[in-house]
């Protein structure tokens, strides 16, 4: 019988992109449901009714939400081809671990340069700094994250490589320095010419219209009165 794959995401989410690279290593055919988050279709509230968000992946009528869950449940499932994690516990443990640190340290503190101007934006970027230089140290040795070809690791930090050119084209300052990080810097490169990685970007322009309303509250916040 044929396997029904689905998967529930939205354009611009990094998230869903994610899956959407995992899916497409692993050559799993599968249909894509963009998703419409300021109205969300009953589908996407049956399939994910704890967190109501997208990605959610859809296999033979059967749900699994979270994009980190959703791409070891893909790595699992899928075998055969192209292993996402390391053989190795320890080396698993860590792709793990450096993939936690990526959503809960380095993506908020991103997030946290919208609207920052003068001292607060250097603070905000010397904090950003110090998160990115573990990802460097990380590097070191190594063409991607997981060695000679991308794994979990380079799937769940692939947000930076797609967004952090966004972001410092809205703010005006460059987060990413080659001097100062140029392990992360030749890894966006390489990261983003792969051809799976590369045909499934969300259009560059597309995503600095998107960046660019998301600061406007800011900016007006910032107006004298």
């Amino acid at each position: 019988m044929a396997e029904e794959v689905k998967l529930l995401k939205s354009w611009s989410s990094r998230f869903g992109l994610r899956v959407v690279w995992a899916l497409k290593l692993k050559g799993v055919e599968y249909d894509s449901i963009d998703e419409d988050l300021s109205n969300k279709n009953p589908l996407l509230l049956q399939s994910n009714p704890v967190h109501k968000k997208v990605p959610v992946l859809l296999h033979n009528g059967k749900s699994i939400s979270e994009s980190m869950v959703i791409l070891e449940y893909v790595d699992e499932t899928w075998k055969q081809k192209y292993p996402l994690l390391p053989e190795d516990p320890y080396e698993r443990a860590r792709a793990r671990f450096w993939a936690k640190f990526g959503d809960d340290k380095v993506l908020p503190s991103m997030k946290s340069l919208f609207g920052k101007q003068g001292k607060e934006q250097e603070e905000a970027i010397g904090e950003v700094g110090e998160n990115l230089k573990f990802l460097e140290e990380e590097l070191k040795g190594k063409k991607f994250f997981g060695g000679e070809k991308i794994g979990l690791l380079d799937l769940a930090l692939g947000w930076v490589a797609n967004l952090v050119p966004v972001l410092e084209e809205v703010i005006g300052v460059k987060v990413i320095d080659k001097q100062k990080f140029p392990l992360l810097s030749a890894w966006m490169q390489e990261f983003t010419e792969i051809p799976i990685i590369k045909e499934s970007l969300p259009p560059y322009d597309k995503l600095l219209t998107k960046f660019r309303v998301m600061l406007e509250p800011y900016v007006a916040a910032a107006q004298p009165a």
